[in-house]
């Protein structure tokens, strides 16, 4: 196969697996997002109409968190051959991201904007001050969406070499 039909097929992959990542990942958070409310004040404060506005815009906010994460991975640790090549170092890396931004969003929401509140259902992580629910989803989630995506991609390694 010559150079240039290899990068072609290397780019269509790369398309082809972003597209299911954000798939996932979609599903999961909005499944995430409606089942962590009771953790939330919101859940019992608001109305229906808030609650499902709230899950709506938080699940778009997290999927747009996803694809920002999977891109930067790419970015920081990604090859040309993605997803065929360094698999996990990008999904371990997706995951990373999205830990750190979301603990940071979570501090900056809860306790200096104020814009949301935990329940007292929400486990608070020690040290941190945030709730262990939104930093599980930050593990969980793309977890998901990587396994679902190598399972899809047919391939048995995780981690790849050069």
């Amino acid at each position: 196969m010559s150079d240039r039909l290899t990068a072609l097929v290397s780019a269509t992959d790369w398309l082809w697996a972003l597209r299911r990542f954000t798939l996932f990942a979609t599903a999961g958070n909005l499944i995430w997002e409606v089942l962590q409310l009771p953790l939330y004040s919101l859940w019992y404060s608001a109305d229906p109409g808030e609650i499902a506005y709230a899950v709506m815009h938080c699940t778009i906010g997290d999927v747009l968190l996803a694809v920002l994460s999977l891109a930067g991975a790419l970015a920081l640790v990604g090859t040309r051959e993605w997803p065929a090549r360094w698999f996990g170092r990008v999904g371990a890396m997706t995951i990373l991201l999205g830990l750190v931004f979301t603990a940071y969003s979570e501090w900056v929401n809860v306790y200096v904007r104020e814009s949301w509140a935990y329940s007292a259902w929400m486990p608070i992580v020690p040290g941190l001050g945030v709730g262990l629910s939104p930093l599980l989803q930050w593990f969980v989630v793309p977890a998901f969406a990587m396994w679902r995506l190598r399972v899809l991609l047919g391939r048995t390694q995780l981690w790849r070499g050069p």
